[in-house]
């Protein structure tokens, strides 16, 4: 039997090296697993708790479809599709809210960080883990890859999933395991988390002068260039063995613990080796920009398969609790 595969991706800007290979580079590759039977959408309804320009919100979702299809998802492998183009997962959301406590939504981390941060305490931010719930829940995922962060709402994904089967009597919905991500934490250009909050991003469409200019810009210390290096604590040595092959790694790092290699060099050599590496993306996702009525079939298709599930998992929730 095929193992559900499902995960999401916000359309809240554009997508950076931490988004690749923290998370779309593990998709990309599950797509050919054996026995895998991958869902990613575009999550369009959660991104609605920090996105609320309309224009923004359509951008931001064609963007990352064509970033998706450019690096390399294939959409007879995998189903693609929009979160609002399956109306179903909010009619469960509402189902699981109904059995779900407040103390278990208000013990999750991801609201008191957000809004500890300023983000607008707002009802759907608050309900986030119950709609991510559904997602999940709705296609009778089996595994769930996410980060560390994301672990506590798969989590909470399995109680909720409980309480309902508990309550009314049944084993309809199916208990997901998260899926943890093996890439270490992608460091931003200060070397914090690389993330679009943190505006230390290097954004995967990035090339030219203004990419040169951010990656000239990533935090070193002050090392002199005579001196040894240690790879191990170097934000610019993180995120170029992101890019190159294991020879290229091993023999910078031989060239850091040497010495006589500037920070300023060790730059241009990681400049190159993005350039190179998401090169062919750029060129992809220009072809696929010019075919914007493709990418919408795509993402419709994707749908119509993911709601032919939805809707069958969702009337067996609607026969067991008496809805109809």
């Amino acid at each position: 039997m095929a193992t559900r595969i499902l995960s999401g991706v916000q359309p809240s800007g554009q997508l950076h090296l931490g988004n690749y290979f923290g998370a779309i580079k593990q998709h990309i590759e599950l797509q050919d697993l054996p026995g895998a039977e991958p869902y990613y959408f575009i999550a369009d309804f959660h991104a609605m708790t920090t996105v609320q320009d309309a224009a923004k919100l359509r951008e931001f979702v064609t963007g990352v479809a064509l970033d998706y299809l450019a690096l390399g998802l294939d959409s007879k492998k995998a189903v693609f599709f929009r979160q609002s183009d399956v109306p179903e997962v909010a009619e469960l959301a509402w189902m699981l809210s109904c059995v779900t406590g407040m103390g278990l939504l208000e013990r999750a981390h991801s609201y008191k960080d957000k809004t500890a941060k300023g983000l607008k305490p707002s009802v759907g931010l608050f309900y986030y883990p119950v709609l991510m719930a559904a997602d999940i829940l709705i296609y009778k995922s089996k595994l769930v890859p996410v980060g560390q962060d994301q672990v506590q709402h798969v989590e909470m994904t399995q109680d909720m999933a409980q309480y309902f089967n508990n309550i009314y009597g049944c084993e309809v919905l199916v208990r997901p395991e998260a899926k943890l991500n093996e890439t270490a934490k992608v460091p931003g250009v200060d070397g914090e988390k690389m993330s679009k909050s943190y505006g230390n991003t290097i954004d995967l469409q990035m090339e030219g002068a203004e990419l040169k200019k951010r990656v000239m810009s990533v935090k070193t210390d002050s090392t002199p260039v005579d001196q040894p290096k240690n790879p191990e604590t170097c934000n610019v040595f993180a995120l170029y063995k992101l890019v190159a092959s294991p020879e290229e790694t091993k023999e910078l790092e031989a060239q850091y613990r040497a010495g006589g290699l500037g920070y300023g060099d060790a730059k241009k050599k990681l400049l190159a080796k993005i350039d190179e590496f998401f090169e062919p993306y750029r060129e992809t996702r220009k072809d696929l920009a010019k075919n914007l009525d493709h990418v919408e079939q795509v993402l419709r298709d994707g749908a119509a398969r993911a709601r032919a599930v939805a809707r069958q998992t969702l009337d067996e929730c609607k026969k067991a609790s008496g809805l109809s």
